[in-house]
């Protein structure tokens, strides 16, 4: 029987890249991220699909040549295996699932 886990706010631990860790199943993985103006990264793939949706603020970002701008309320889908990345536009909060989870195995670095 798995035991369920509950993350509060406070608790969640930070990555490398700045990404909030929130709850992770065996499958899934949830993080949050507080980006700033002029914050992008760097083009890259992932061996992970990641869904994500934005609470506040606005962004850029290209997933295999394709740019979008994302406003408030706005999802987005980054296939696995997908060269992609982001450019921030004003200060964001995003909600971001994985799957599998790419905190593990050294997948966000």
């Amino acid at each position: 029987m798995d035991i369920p886990q509950v993350i509060n706010a406070g608790d969640a631990s930070i990555g490398d890249m700045g990404q909030g860790y929130l709850v992770t199943g065996k499958n899934v993985d949830l993080r949050r991220w507080d980006e700033e103006p002029g914050n992008a990264c760097q083009s890259s793939c992932r061996d992970y699909e990641t869904v994500g949706y934005l609470i506040s603020g606005q962004m850029e970002i290209e997933i295999n040549g394709q740019c979008a701008t994302l406003n408030p309320g706005d999802s987005w889908l980054v296939p696995a295996g997908a060269k992609h990345h982001y450019r921030i536009i004003e200060t964001i909060v995003a909600i971001e699932a994985t799957s599998p989870p790419g905190r593990f195995q050294h997948k966000d670095e």
